[in-house]
């Protein structure tokens, strides 16, 4: 078979993430799928009751769903019922020298399914994916990234080198069986660095956020006397990022799929005064004992306006969450501060 660097980007691989049984990878996709269904089907009822009997029901079947959703969030206690932090390979406390070295770990294990055929998140798929930047640059992968960290300004951004003293660094926590809080256990995620190894901060995640939109708008906007500096990438790459592939699917919005390296939610409203999707780009993160979130908002542009406009990109709202707690879903709580600072921006 052949894998290529944009399989490997949207998790169409076919290699296996911390799961190693392929049988319990397919149950937990059957069981998502079927979720999945079951959630339809009362969205398609509300959505028949809303164009028989007006908006008004709508909303109250919406702010009940949103409330119960709420509720149920709130009474959960993070990190109890979660299975995926149940996999071994989350807790491996070997150092590993380079990311080749670390290929070990999984590069005799069979793939689970014909490359491109089916999407499954992986880890490993980006371990692989940091040994060809390893390869190709003619250095390590760490020493590449800590050099692009600094060229974006995010000088907070580090590896999560359990032997270096790194100031500010956060102490992590999770849950214990009998639900009382403890202490992350140690781990070394030198296995990992391109899919879960660095620590940073939510302001240089908010510059990384900003550099990435500046450059996905910078090619709208006109040129300005050439005062208007360009990207730190080409908008077309960054377009290419943000447009989902097809076959992918996203755990934390279902609205969305799965991109290239980020998930992507389209613009999309089928009906006046209803629903609307609006465009934005998230990525969540979880590890032992932390969970965090970037999400990306953009501004809707007029392109009519864009060569009057005394204000240069970046033009949207970036949100991002980082806390010392595993397992806390964050994605929704995002998107909904990003869509309040978009109203009040609207509204000014």
């Amino acid at each position: 078979v052949t894998i290529t660097t944009r399989l490997l980007v949207s998790h169409l691989s076919g290699i296996r993430h911390y799961e190693k049984d392929i049988t319990k990878v397919k149950e937990e996709k059957e069981k998502a799928n079927r979720a999945l269904k079951l959630t339809k089907s009362p969205q398609d009822k509300e959505q028949k009751e809303k164009e028989g009997k007006g908006i008004e029901k709508t909303d109250c079947v919406k702010q009940k769903k949103e409330h119960d959703s709420e509720t149920k969030s709130r009474n959960s206690k993070p990190g109890r019922n979660d299975k995926e932090f149940e996999q071994e390979e989350y807790y491996l406390k070997e150092k590993f020298e380079s990311v080749i070295e670390s290929l070990k770990i999984f590069k005799n294990d069979p793939l689970f399914f014909k490359p491109g055929s089916q999407f499954l998140y992986s880890t490993y798929g980006f371990t692989l994916l940091s040994a060809v930047v390893e390869r190709a640059s003619g250095q390590k992968f760490t020493d590449y990234m800590l050099k692009m960290f600094r060229d974006l300004d995010m000088l907070s951004t580090v590896l999560d080198d359990n032997e270096a003293m790194i100031y500010n660094r956060a102490r992590c926590y999770i849950y214990n069986k009998k639900g009382r809080l403890v202490n992350a256990p140690y781990v070394d995620n030198s296995y990992k660095w391109a899919g879960g190894g660095f620590l940073s901060s939510v302001g240089d995640l908010l510059k990384f956020g900003n550099a990435l939109l500046y450059s996905y708008q910078a090619g709208q906007f006109k040129n300005r006397n050439g005062k208007l500096l360009p990207g730190y990438l080409k908008p077309g790459t960054v377009a290419m990022m943000w447009t989902p592939v097809p076959k992918t699917e996203v755990s934390w919005d279902r609205d969305g799929k799965y991109a290239m390296a980020w998930a992507v939610v389209e613009k999309n409203q089928q009906y006046g005064c209803c629903r609307q999707q609006r465009h934005y780009a998230s990525h969540t993160g979880g590890a032992v004992g932390a969970s965090s979130v970037l999400l990306i908002l953009p501004e809707e542009l007029d392109p009519e306006a864009l060569g009057t406009w005394p204000v240069a990109p970046p033009r949207g709202v970036i949100v991002t969450i980082i806390c010392n707690m595993q397992s806390v879903s964050l994605n929704s709580t995002a998107l909904k501060i990003a869509k309040e600072f978009d109203k009040e921006k609207r509204a000014q």
